[in-house]
C-alpha cells in the first residue's frame, strides 16, 4: 500500500485515543466516559479500515483486472470476500 500521511496523522491519534483509555481505566473514570471513548476509537479505526480498502480495490484489485491475469483477479476478489466473510461474524 502506498504511504499515506494522512493516514499515518488518523493512525497516531487513534494511538494517542487508546492511551487516554488506559489513564482513564487507571484512574477509575466513570464507565460512561470510557465506553465513549472506546466507541471514538472503533469509529476512527472503522475510517482507517474503510480507506485502506479503497486503495486496495483502487490499486491492487484495479491493477490485478486492468493487468489481464484472471487468476490474479480471482484471487483478489476472493481475499476481499473472505475478509468480509471474517468481519461479519
Amino acid at each position: 500500500m502506498k504511504h499515506d500521511p494522512k493516514l499515518q496523522q488518523r493512525l497516531s491519534r487513534i494511538q494517542g485515543q487508546v492511551g487516554g483509555i488506559a489513564r482513564m481505566i487507571e484512574e477509575d473514570r466513570y464507565c460512561i466516559d470510557i465506553l465513549t471513548q472506546i466507541q471514538a476509537v472503533k469509529s476512527a479505526l472503522r475510517k482507517v479500515e474503510e480507506e485502506v480498502l479503497k486503495s486496495h480495490s483502487a490499486h491492487c484489485v484495479a491493477h490485478a483486472i486492468d493487468s489481464g491475469d484472471v487468476k490474479d483477479a480471482r484471487r483478489k476478489f476472493a481475499e476481499l470476500v473472505e475478509l468480509f466473510g471474517r468481519t461479519a461474524r
